[in-house]
């Protein structure tokens, strides 16, 4: 039952994530061409992404949130379709209304979206958290972050932790690779490529802080 909940999220989460990408593209008077050029893939993959019909791999995601200035998880994922008990509202002194997230995320809850070639995002937190991605991801057997020979890079920092599976990531010109228990931290400015290269899913928690942060945007 769970697992079906989830897949019905995961399914649905495709088209409202086309729709917000959609928004944000024409609030900045961005055609599909201008937007694929600056972001270095086909306009014809955008309009896929914008109607549900393809998704972005995690490298592509980065870059458009980063391109469109918004934040990579109000992109990913939807806040307005948590369940009223998700978001706590808190007066404050100055009597504005303060919006706070429940404090537990539930398994069986969790916003989960998957990405292109075989990775799986679901949010640990209950609402997004500003400069924030805590994520529980999941790399299929073959998963990658970004094809073959192609790197991501963003400000910020970000932290991972492998639960199960080997992991292997690509920082610059080193490769490491990664098992159970093991952990990293990197500059997420390095070019980076994470990919599993086994013959069972990866499943690792992970953590950016700071990804706007990025000097020269």
């Amino acid at each position: 039952m769970a697992r079906a909940r989830a897949l019905r999220r995961e399914t649905a989460a495709h088209p409202r994530m086309g729709e917000r990408l959609r928004e944000a593209r024409q609030a900045r008077s961005l055609s599909l061409r201008d937007l694929a050029e600056r972001v270095g893939v086909s306009p014809s993959l955008i309009s896929q992404i914008e109607t549900g019909r393809a998704r972005p791999s995690v490298n592509t995601l980065y870059a458009l949130a980063a391109e469109l200035e918004v934040s990579l998880d109000d992109l990913a994922f939807d806040d307005q379709d948590l369940p009223i008990p998700a978001i706590v509202r808190v007066p404050s002194p100055a009597g504005a209304i303060v919006v706070r997230g429940e404090p537990v995320q539930r398994a069986t809850d969790r916003q989960r979206i998957r990405l292109a070639s075989g990775v799986v995002w679901e949010r640990l937190t209950t609402i997004s958290e500003p400069e924030t991605e805590f994520l529980y991801v999941t790399y299929e057997v073959g998963g990658a972050s970004s094809p073959e020979h192609e790197f991501q890079r963003h400000g910020g920092r970000e932290w991972g932790y492998v639960l199960e599976g080997r992991l292997t990531i690509q920082i610059g010109f080193e490769e490491r690779e990664l098992g159970p228990g093991d952990a990293i931290a990197l500059d997420s400015t390095t070019p980076h490529r994470l990919v599993n290269r086994g013959d069972v899913p990866v499943h690792a928690v992970w953590f950016v802080l700071g990804r706007r942060s990025m000097e020269g945007r």
